[in-house]
């Protein structure tokens, strides 16, 4: 077999593992995709936690609490709606946000300390000295905003993940949609390739050349 023969089955050959590789990886991302929406439903986010959630409605309690006009706020709604996609625990992520941000008086995690103050600041202390003490297990108060922020931090994290696991399952799609289509390219070339050397054309006569003269 000569090399131009290895060269067209060997195009056919990479054409069916890009094939191959594309269906993969579809069916891994059909797969992801399916999966993130199972575990969401799983939580049974129902339309009654979602209760409030419309950009108007936020915006609103945000004023209430006290929040500053530059605190950023859900421009989607899920209100009445089960969290049952990736989309809508994006948007559910960003209005836990907002309910611990009014809960903290519009302080973070980060600018809160680990314990009651004994003077009652709202930010909380770090000094076990000047903290609430516990009469039952005579240790300090632990601040229970601070223990908010990190339930709201677990809980956002958990279907921010989901949304970005739904993307990535979405870019698996495309790339295997342009894998498949690549290795279809490859099949036919090769193919067209191999019956165009199998039907043995002859080249044409250069242009000029005159016919042998014949006796």
């Amino acid at each position: 077999m000569g090399r131009r023969k290895w060269l067209e089955y060997g195009g056919i050959a990479s054409g069916v593992i890009l094939i191959a590789f594309g269906i993969g990886a579809i069916g891994m991302s059909i797969n992801g995709y399916m999966t993130v929406n199972d575990s969401l439903k799983a939580e049974r986010i129902t339309s009654e936690a979602t209760e409030g959630m419309t950009p108007d409605k936020i915006a609103e309690d945000a004023k209430a609490a006290g929040l500053p006009e530059s605190t950023p706020l859900p421009s989607c709604s899920v209100e009445g709606q089960d969290i049952d996609n990736a989309t809508k625990a994006r948007c559910f992520a960003e209005y836990i946000r907002v309910h611990a941000l009014e809960a903290a008086g519009g302080l973070t995690y980060s600018e809160l300390g680990r314990y009651t103050a004994k003077d009652g600041d709202p930010k909380g202390t770090n000094d076990a000295g000047a903290a609430e003490i516990d009469p039952k297990t005579s240790r300090p108060v632990s601040n229970p905003t601070r223990d908010t922020w990190v339930t709201a931090t677990a809980l956002s994290t958990a279907l921010n993940v989901s949304f970005m696991a739904y993307n990535l399952a979405l870019f698996g799609t495309v790339v295997g949609i342009a894998l498949l289509l690549s290795g279809i390219g490859f099949v036919i070339l090769a193919v067209l390739a191999i019956g165009r050397s199998a039907s043995g054309a002859t080249p044409a006569e250069p242009e000029g050349t005159e016919p042998p003269a014949t006796v």
